[in-house]
């Protein structure tokens, strides 16, 4: 399948460099970023979940109505919505943006985040109800008649769902670096989402869901889902100044109280963002432009590892990861709106030239044609 692109959705003009308070939805903002993705060629955008945050489901709503392509991807926590209503309520969107919906599960890697809802399974059962939650999914979508279910963690009689996909399944998106994630992920996603760690982990980890893959008897694979944040510039040197000023803004503004994470926050409990913080310590800067001082300033908080250089240096950066086998991958960067548009003129047309020139025989690795 193609290389495709994903960005995040952003409902205002704060960002983690020019924060400010009680920040509200900008419907006229939201509506400029979404129209923006899919003016620029984005093929996805992802609705994050919080707990603390804006309904996933309302915000990729909005999105899908004023846009022609671009696909919203919704996360979604199992403990927040009982899966024969999510299962109603992503084909309901599905249909109403004619099959332009994704489904990105989160199982929760904090526990003090979960409980905020009033979750308080451990990670092993987390993991357990969320392989239970996508086969329901699965068998609602693909069910003409009623069911039952009698799991560990749901139970119920006689469910008939009469709203069906567009193309009569909705895309299942998983992500994680735990043990957990890639047996789930490996053996029930269409899509497996990794932050981005250097080339030789990120294959180690590829490796591992494509195992499990394997155990579960497909004869399919996940999509590999990647995730940067990329600070580009004109040169290197210039992008490599930017680096400089947006980690020193990161830092000023977590110290102050500003940041996603406060300055006082305890090690990450998640699998992902500790290997991350693993992967700094081992020093700044790992294969071609991948940097982790961004990891360090945000406490791993989310994906934080960052592409710098010039539009070449970042392109070719990502090619690397899509020869790794990453068919989609997501970048958003720090200057939110402006980074975007910037990635949509320069960066995503000289990944696919490349890539196009690679088809037609024109050039060999990352743009050096061949004699």
């Amino acid at each position: 399948m193609p290389t495709e692109f994903i960005s995040l959705t952003f409902p205002n003009h704060w960002t983690e460099i020019n924060p400010y308070p009680n920040p509200k939805i900008e419907p006229e903002y939201l509506i400029r970023y979404a129209r923006a993705l899919d003016d620029y060629g984005f093929n996805y955008t992802l609705v994050p979940y919080g707990s603390s945050s804006y309904d996933p489901f309302t915000i990729g709503a909005t999105i899908a109505a004023v846009t022609k392509n671009i696909k919203v991807i919704i996360a979604l926590r199992p403990n927040t919505l009982y899966p024969t209503v999510a299962a109603k309520a992503l084909a309901t969107l599905d249909q109403l943006s004619s099959g332009r919906v994704v489904v990105h599960f989160i199982a929760g890697g904090s526990d003090a985040e979960q409980a905020k809802e009033g979750d308080f399974l451990n990670k092993e059962e987390r993991y357990g109800r969320l392989e239970e939650y996508i086969k329901i999914l699965r068998r609602a979508w693909a069910s003409a008649d009623p069911f039952d279910w009698d799991g560990k963690y749901y139970q119920f009689k006689q469910f008939n769902n009469d709203v069906r996909p567009t193309h009569n399944d909705i895309p299942v998106s998983v992500g994680g670096s735990s043990d957990e994630a890639y047996r789930i992920g490996g053996s029930l996603a269409d899509i497996f989402g990794l932050w981005g760690e250097p080339l030789k982990e990120t294959k180690q980890q590829i490796d591992r869901i494509y195992a499990e893959a394997e155990k579960a008897g497909r004869k399919d694979k996940p999509r590999i889902w990647v995730t940067f944040r990329p600070i580009v510039a004109e040169t290197d040197d210039l992008a490599w100044e930017k680096a400089h000023r947006t980690l020193e803004a990161l830092k000023t503004n977590r110290a102050a109280g500003q940041g996603k994470v406060p300055p006082t926050a305890p090690p990450p409990q998640n699998v992902g963002s500790q290997r991350l913080l693993d992967i700094a310590a081992r020093g700044e800067i790992q294969d071609r432009a991948l940097w982790y001082p961004t990891v360090t300033a945000t406490n791993a908080r989310g994906a934080s590892t960052a592409l710098v250089g010039s539009i070449q240096t970042v392109a070719d950066s990502i090619l690397d990861y899509v020869d790794l086998g990453c068919e989609l991958i997501s970048i958003r960067g720090y200057d939110n709106l402006n980074d975007a548009i910037d990635y949509g003129r320069y960066v995503l047309p000289k990944v696919r030239e490349t890539l196009k020139q690679r088809e037609n025989g024109q050039n060999g690795e990352n743009g050096v044609s061949k004699a």
